[in-house]
């Protein structure tokens, strides 16, 4: 059975650092980076190893304002 793999983009600059996508991440790789903060005066959103992403896009799903995208691929 092929395993499900994910590449996750976020627009930091426009994430408002609400923190959901981290909550739902089931793989714990999205967190918050705390060593920048963007134009808008938040931490924003990161990805600290995309080779554990599964591809489920609860992150995108979970973002209230859409700056998060998942692509899905198959190995």
């Amino acid at each position: 059975m092929a395993k499900a793999k994910g590449r996750v983009t976020i627009d930091g600059d426009r994430c408002k650092g609400c923190e959901l996508c981290t909550r739902v991440c089931p793989v714990q790789i999205v967190v918050m980076d705390s060593k920048r903060i963007n134009m808008k005066g938040f931490h924003p959103a990161m990805v600290t190893d995309m080779d554990k992403c599964i591809g489920c896009a609860n992150c995108a799903t979970m973002c209230p304002d859409t700056v998060i995208k998942v692509e899905r691929e198959f190995n």
